[in-house]
């Protein structure tokens, strides 16, 4: 490692033999590192330990060939999932992930709840909301299904207004449910997006669509890249209100497609991609200033349209 590695290096574990294990983010802030030399220094020590909290999945993306990706992104990963100790520190370390755990999953269970209230005032309040709930299925779909929902604030797509971190993914599937009703529902659903989106209280992003079931069998067709998204999402959805029969039928819809073994596949690809750009970008020869190399690291624009 040369001079200035070595220099990064050991201002890290000085920080780390100050205040004990930190997470990706803090150890970035008590060191003023740049994030990637950060990474970089912790990756190249064997006295530095990283513990990853969480789990990866799949996310599907434009930019990259082939589509299939990871998230959290490596930059995400580090700053938000990962806590960085020394080996002497290993108990601490465990007892500090396993609270970010506990903390990413109340975050994922209020923003399931949230989503969830947006269903039962569907039911409630609309007046033919007994009709709806018959008709319709409501999937939750995004982070939260994978328990991995996050706060960090962050600008909301349309407005640039900030919003508490991850979407509330909501998958609306209509069954034999009139044209004057769908469009009811669509306004009282975007009334819900618009008071969540405002309420200091919430700040939340519902990112919703309504489809009917002819239009989710056309997208399981798995021919584009809008197809792949949406199969993905319906692939990755639970269940949160409305009609089970309905949700049952898109899931069998699903198994009858294939989609689970396309699914899988593209996983598996994303998995192996990372472990080679994670090898590559901690290569002692590798630098910040290779534009093509760094592109693996730092987060893409990671809003996926629900479709």
């Amino acid at each position: 490692m040369n001079g200035k590695g070595s220099g990064l290096v050991d201002q890290l574990i000085r920080i780390l033999n100050e205040r004990g294990p930190l997470t990706g983010k803090d150890l970035v802030r008590e060191t003023g590192m740049e994030v990637f030399s950060a990474w970089k220094a912790c990756r190249s020590c064997t006295q530095i330990l990283n513990r990853l909290v969480g789990r990866r999945y799949l996310r599907l993306d434009k930019k990259v060939v082939g589509y299939a990706r990871l998230s959290p992104s490596i930059m995400r990963e580090f700053l938000n999932y990962t806590i960085i100790g020394l080996k002497e520190q290993t108990l601490a370390m465990e007892s500090i992930a396993q609270s970010l755990q506990r903390e990413i999953a109340a975050i994922s269970s209020k923003k399931m709840q949230l989503a969830g209230e947006t269903v039962v005032r569907v039911k409630e309040e609309h007046p033919d909301g007994e009709m709806i709930m018959e008709r319709v299925a409501f999937i939750i779909a995004g982070d939260v299904v994978f328990n991995m929902a996050h706060s960090e604030p962050r600008p909301e797509f349309s407005t640039g207004e900030l919003v508490r971190g991850s979407d509330l993914d909501l998958i609306i599937v209509v069954d034999n449910l009139s044209e004057a009703l769908v469009k009811d529902l669509d306004r009282f659903v975007y009334r819900e997006k618009f008071n969540l989106l405002i309420n200091p209280a919430s700040k939340e992003e519902l990112d919703y669509i309504i489809k009917d079931i002819d239009t989710v069998r056309e997208q399981l067709r798995f021919n584009n890249f809008k197809a792949m998204v949406a199969s993905k999402i319906l692939h990755e959805g639970l269940f949160l209100g409305g009609s089970r029969s309905i949700f049952d039928h898109i899931k069998n819809l699903l198994k009858e497609f294939g989609i689970e073994d396309k699914i899988s596949l593209l996983e598996k690809k994303a998995r192996q991609e990372r472990v080679v750009a994670e090898k590559l970008l901690a290569s002692a020869k590798n630098t910040d200033q290779d534009e093509e190399l760094i592109s693996l690291f730092y987060t893409t624009e990671e809003k996926e349209e629900i479709i």
